[in-house]
Formats: structure tokens, C-alpha cells, sequence
């Protein structure tokens, strides 16, 4: 039986992770974790500020984001029920360290407009950063319900 989450008991490979539901989102997953990457790595690092925990979370998901992705489009993980279990628990790892570093970033960023910093362009990369690491934690967090569905399924 086919569902928006692809077939039950099946682990898409190849091209089909393209086409169902939670695969497909890791395309938005490595674009808006990038974006994170780039922005916070475009700004300066002051001493103990928590943007270098922000950085190593977004290049840690990123990496390994893009190691699944190639693992589900070889075929690598042979339609196995630890293969989904595996998934869900990655992805849930993922969110709750992108919702960590989300909040300390926005932390930094509150900080630095009580500082009357709003006017320099890294208290606006800041926002746009704070802003797309909120976007790609939901992108996890979706990706962690969707792969619990399919892997609730084996």
C-alpha cells in the first residue's frame, strides 16, 4: 500500500528518495543548513560567544546530511528495519542540536541589539542566520516525525 511516506516496510534508494515524503526533504535540509553555515561563518567570532558551537553543529549536519543522502541514493542500507530506526534516531539528534544552537545564536543576536549593534551588517546576518537555523531545526523536526511514521511501519 502506497502512502505520502512511501511504501510501508520500504526504504526508498536511488532516485525514488526524491519523491516521498520525509527523503525529499533532504534537499531543503543541506540548503538551509548551508545557508546557516555561511552566515554565522560571514560574521565575527567574539571571545566565549557560542557561534562556534553553531558553526560546528551546521557543518556536523551538513556532513552527515549529506552522507545519508548518499547512503539512501546508492542503496547502501538494503530496505533494512535498523536503516529506519537509524533514520529517525539521526534526525532527532540533528533537530534537538539545531534547536540548541537556533536558541543560543538567537541569544547572541538579542545581545547584540541591546548593545545598540542594529545597524552593522553582522547583527543582520545574525538575524538572517537565526532565522534559517529556526527554518532547518523545523526541516529536521519534520523529518524526524515522517521517518517515525515509516519506521513504525517495518
Amino acid at each position: 500500500m502506497a502512502t505520502n511516506t512511501g511504501q510501508m516496510g520500504y526504504l526508498p534508494r536511488g532516485g525514488a528518495i526524491f519523491c516521498t515524503i520525509p527523503d525529499i526533504l533532504y534537499l531543503p535540509e543541506l540548503v538551509f543548513g548551508g545557508l546557516v553555515l555561511s552566515l554565522v561563518a560571514s560574521t565575527e567570532l567574539f571571545p566565549n560567544n557560542p557561534q562556534a558551537y553553531v558553526i560546528s553543529v551546521a557543518i556536523f549536519c551538513f556532513l552527515l546530511t549529506f552522507f545519508w543522502l548518499l547512503i539512501f541514493a546508492c542503496g547502501s542500507h538494503n530496505n533494512r528495519s535498523c536503516w529506519a530506526s537509524a533514520d529517525v534516531a539521526y534526525h532527532g539528534f540533528a533537530a534537538l542540536l539545531y534547536l540548541s544552537a537556533s536558541v543560543l545564536l538567537a541569544k547572541v543576536t538579542i545581545d547584540a541589539a541591546n548593545a545598540d549593534l542594529k545597524d552593522t551588517v553582522y547583527y543582520k546576518l545574525n538575524v538572517a542566520a537565526v532565522v534559517f537555523a529556526f527554518f532547518t531545526t523545523l526541516l529536521y523536526v519534520i523529518h524526524t516525525i515522517f521517518s517515525a511514521i515509516r519506521w513504525k511501519s517495518f
